[in-house]
């Protein structure tokens, strides 16, 4: 067990949201569709302000989309920060870290993209996160994978050890800014900053996922996200 020095009682989340919306075959950021009655940004905002354990919230974007994301933000209860997004992910993240309060120990990295996660996992994340000083929501994967080259299949995989990664993401701030660094200096291109963790060879933990948590990518993932929100609504 990897212990964190983490003694807050409350976590800082950055929200990566500076990406566009090609594969949704948008003209505009994908956060800005509308999904329901609300954009998708404002359902990702309004869980995690839900929260108990979120104290700090900042929202990574380019600028063109500073005043649209403003204006989600009136609507809201809640003080949220815009930070000056970078080319890549990596980037964004890392402009990110820059721009936590000075006293920050621990962070939460969770996708704009996925607005069905429910409080209870940041929550769980942000629990999680007074153990661990890396860790990632995840689901166990159900489906068979193969391992595929120029359209043949090299291997199967035993299932029992897969796990299918979605966000929040938890880590200790002095860590993961080392771990940026360092990806800089060798020009390492990851997707996600646990990959950055695993380089350097620090341990990740697992912390229980949700079926619900998928990032919408493509208009078939906003299709399934409006049935499952209308689900939750009836109840």
């Amino acid at each position: 067990m990897n212990c964190s020095l983490n003694f807050e009682l409350s976590c800082k989340l950055l929200i990566p949201a500076a990406g566009s919306g090609r594969r949704m075959g948008s003209d505009r950021n994908k956060l800005l569709l509308p999904l329901l009655d609300k954009t998708i940004l404002q359902w990702t905002l309004e869980s995690v302000i839900a929260s108990s354990s979120i104290s700090w919230i900042g929202v990574i974007a380019q600028p063109n989309d500073f005043p649209a994301f403003e204006q989600i933000f009136s609507s809201l209860k809640s003080p949220i920060t815009l930070i000056k997004g970078g080319e890549t992910r990596q980037e964004s993240v890392f402009n990110g870290l820059k721009a936590l309060p000075e006293s920050s120990q621990s962070v939460l990295i969770h996708d704009g993209a996925r607005c069905l996660a429910t409080p209870s996992l940041f929550n769980r994340c942000a629990e999680a996160l007074k153990i661990y000083s890396g860790l990632i929501a995840a689901i166990q994967v159900k489906d068979t994978i193969k391992i595929v080259k120029d359209g043949n299949v090299e291997s199967t995989p035993d299932r029992n050890y897969l796990w299918a990664a979605q966000t929040p993401q938890g880590f200790s701030v002095k860590e993961l800014k080392q771990a940026h660094l360092q990806a800089q200096a060798l020009n390492w291109s990851v997707t996600d900053d646990a990959a950055l963790f695993e380089k350097i060879g620090l341990p990740v933990q697992i912390v229980m996922g949700e079926e619900t948590n998928l990032k919408i990518t493509t208009p078939q993932d906003l299709a399934i996200a409006e049935f499952i929100l209308r689900q939750r609504i009836k109840k």
